[in-house]
């Protein structure tokens, strides 16, 4: 690798190109800063399309007390954060830049069915180049220099001309993402280099991700992958979540499993049983359904009863038998409290980099109320670098962009301050 030179000029380093680091560095080039942003892939905002794909959710229209509470332990920071730069803020964001949003029956935010994930991110590169942010693709940090400087490998001349460089930025903001994904750049490979200044991280854990179950043979056969809809699931005691969920050769996937993904590490990390059950008749109270299962004359098949007076048609027979071997004969009081409460017992979750999203990265006690590093003043974090998570359902995209906001006002902030 070439020599390394110094670039000193007055200029404040983004770090990772995805919305966090995107959004910081608009606002401030907006305030009249000059930027950079760094990023190791050919392109920026590779995770974004990527969770683009899903259907392009960008936030929520949820009651805003009710939003902060997605955000877990974190609800009280995440309160300040969202209303800083609002679900309202975003959507008004994304409309200057010519993409028009509406609410689902969800609540879900997205834009328009015209709109895709692609012609949002080229418009809002357009915007960045209009406001004088230089974006430099295959620029990689490989970590601190000094009190305030960074390393960064030049490799945007092919593995032969890569060179590092040391840049001596005003102020360094760091959003590198999580570890999920890593074929967009997410792949947390940031973080032993955080750890050597004595910052305090946790483990990178998979978040809104697949529950595995140990299905027989029999039950893989028969079932396959298929949808259950209209049901309702809950961990151990904990509350039910409502949608739909699909059956897998390795377990189960869907919103709810997603929603469920931090009761289940929590339960599989200390060895208690993390058991889901699902109600596949929640919209129907107990004794509704054990009137409609009285009906079922003797003899006739638990299949076709099903079908014809709970509308539960395959996989729903098999799953039951799965669960209870004796499904079938069951008297009908016995069968209502199975219908309404399948047990699943969960081996584990799927691997780190299918989650859509992670637990773990940089503390919130290693960063100040800026969400600046304790450890390193005038360097800021934002996006999935932090240890926060959320479901899916607009959460995950609102939180980085809220995060990415928070922190170009600490940047401007302690600039005033300094100046």
């Amino acid at each position: 690798m070439a020599e390394s030179p110094r670039i000193n000029a007055s200029f404040i380093a983004v770090v990772g190109g995805g919305p966090a680091g995107l959004l910081a560095a608009q606002h401030l080039a907006e305030a009249g800063c000059r930027v950079r942003v760094y990023e190791a892939q050919a392109t920026v905002g590779r995770k974004f399309l990527v969770a683009g794909h899903g259907g392009f959710n960008l936030s929520n229209a949820e009651d805003m007390s009710r939003f902060a509470s997605r955000y877990g332990p974190e609800e009280s920071r995440f309160r300040d954060l969202l209303h800083h730069f609002s679900p309202a803020e975003l959507r008004a964001w994304a409309t200057g830049l010519g993409i028009e949003t509406f609410v689902g029956t969800s609540g879900r935010v997205f834009p328009v069915a015209a709109h895709k994930p692609a012609e949002l991110l080229r418009a809002w590169v357009a915007r960045l180049g209009e406001l004088g942010v230089e974006i430099l693709t295959r620029h990689r940090w490989l970590g601190f220099a000094g009190t305030t400087g960074l390393r960064v490998c030049d490799e945007s001349g092919g593995p032969e001309a890569a060179r590092e460089l040391v840049l001596e930025p005003a102020a360094t903001i760091l959003a590198l993402g999580g570890a999920s994904w890593a074929k967009t750049g997410s792949d947390g490979a940031w973080l032993p280099l955080v750890e050597q200044l004595g910052v305090a991280v946790a483990s990178f854990a998979p978040a809104n991700c697949g529950a595995e179950v140990a299905w027989s043979a029999f039950f893989k056969e028969k079932a396959g992958r298929a949808p259950l809809k209209n049901m309702a699931l809950r961990v151990n005691d904990g509350p039910a979540l409502r949608g739909e969920i699909m059956l897998t050769e390795y377990g189960l996937e869907g919103t709810p499993v997603y929603a469920s993904t931090p009761q289940l590490r929590a339960a599989l990390a200390t060895g208690s049983p993390a058991n889901l059950y699902l109600n596949l008749k929640p919209d129907l109270t107990p004794e509704a359904l054990l009137a409609k299962l009285q009906q079922r004359r003797p003899g006739a098949s638990l299949p076709d009863f099903l079908r014809k007076t709970l509308h539960l048609g395959p996989p729903v027979p098999t799953l039951l038998r799965e669960a209870q071997p004796e499904a079938a004969t069951l008297n009908p009081k016995a069968l209502a409290a199975l219908l309404q409460a399948v047990p699943i017992a969960v081996t584990g979750l799927r691997p780190l980099d299918e989650a859509i999203s992670t637990a773990g990265g940089i503390a919130f006690a290693a960063v100040d109320e800026h969400l600046m590093l304790r450890q390193r003043p005038g360097t800021f974090v934002a996006g999935e670098m932090l240890d926060w998570e959320a479901p899916t359902g607009g959460y995950l995209l609102q939180g980085c962009f809220s995060t990415g906001a928070w922190v170009a006002r600490g940047v401007l902030a302690r600039l005033a301050v300094s100046g």
